[in-house]
């Protein structure tokens, strides 16, 4: 409906930078990654939207997004995972997100919502109606759980925040999903401090890539206190402590801490803190796979 999508991919200087552009009526808006070697991460060096036109590009951009499904893709995936693992279908990030992480940034969106709130509830009624376009497709796909979520910490989007801007689209999302059948987990990989509680007040089913101590600010006792019992609680080890530097002792009680829960609840995954971060030492793994084979059955 009058929206050129485009993708550049270019090296500078021997640095990978990527370019997304939304061309529309109402004009053009971009945004720039970069490759971070040092953090093997894609840092973004220019955010597209920072005035009220620019936040109605992207809301025009976002809310005439169209969907088609490409289950083939899912298929391979899980067929590749076989037993070893269970594939989550992504829906992406919420209005909220798409604002926070990816336009805007944090500090961009707070000066939005004390500057322009009008504009910016617009832009989240519009761009979240869309997404639950997405949701209805989903419904439909040959995938058991779908996974949303914004990256969400509860030091960026305290419950109050989560509450006004977030927990609508979530609820619906999970309403919507539970009607056929489908599981919903929400990616809550930062400060779980309250995040807990208001995710699973939406009705998802799960909390992904929860990071306990001593990278997150809840031991896993306070992790599923603040989630309640009937919440899945997926995540466990944190990032570094995967790493070789990271004495081994401190990995397995990590790992035992964690199926430590499942006495008060068997609404538990043992997983990763949101990742097992580059230059992991890869034993550990397996070391993981053993802890959990001696100490994580009924």
């Amino acid at each position: 409906n009058g929206v050129i999508a485009k993708t550049i991919k270019e090296i500078v200087n021997g640095t990978p930078i990527i370019t997304w552009q939304y061309e529309t009526p109402l004009g053009k808006i971009q945004r720039k990654r970069i490759w971070e070697k040092d953090s093997y991460s894609w840092g973004i060096r220019e955010w597209g939207v920072h005035t009220t036109k620019e936040l109605r590009i992207l809301t025009y951009a976002l809310s005439n997004r169209i969907f088609e499904p490409d289950w083939e893709e899912y298929e391979k995936w899980k067929n590749y995972a076989g037993e070893q693992g269970v594939v989550y279908m992504a829906s992406g990030y919420s209005a909220i997100g798409y604002l926070l992480c990816l336009w805007m940034g944090i500090e961009g969106t707070m000066y939005a919502i004390a500057d322009m709130p009008a504009v910016v509830e617009e832009a989240i009624e519009k761009i979240n109606e869309t997404n639950l376009q997405l949701i209805d497709l989903l419904c439909e796909s040959p995938a058991e759980i779908i996974i949303g979520g914004d990256n969400i910490s509860s030091d960026i989007q305290p419950p109050h925040f989560f509450e006004k801007w977030s927990k609508k689209y979530y609820t619906e999302a999970a309403a919507q999903l539970h009607k056929k059948g489908k599981f919903f987990a929400i990616h809550v990989d930062g400060r779980l401090k309250g995040a807990l509680k208001m995710t699973a007040e939406t009705g998802a089913d799960c909390a992904d890539a929860v990071t306990p101590a001593p990278m997150g600010d809840l031991t896993p006792l306070e992790c599923r206190n603040g989630a309640g019992k009937n919440y899945i609680l997926s995540g466990g080890v944190p990032p570094d402590l995967w790493l070789p530097d990271v004495e081994l002792s401190l990995f397995k009680k990590a790992v035992i801490d964690w199926l430590e829960l499942k006495k008060i609840s068997p609404r538990l995954i043992a997983n990763a803190g949101d990742q097992v971060p580059p230059f992991a030492e890869e034993k550990r793994i397996l070391i993981m796979h053993d802890i959990i084979e001696k100490y994580g059955k009924y």
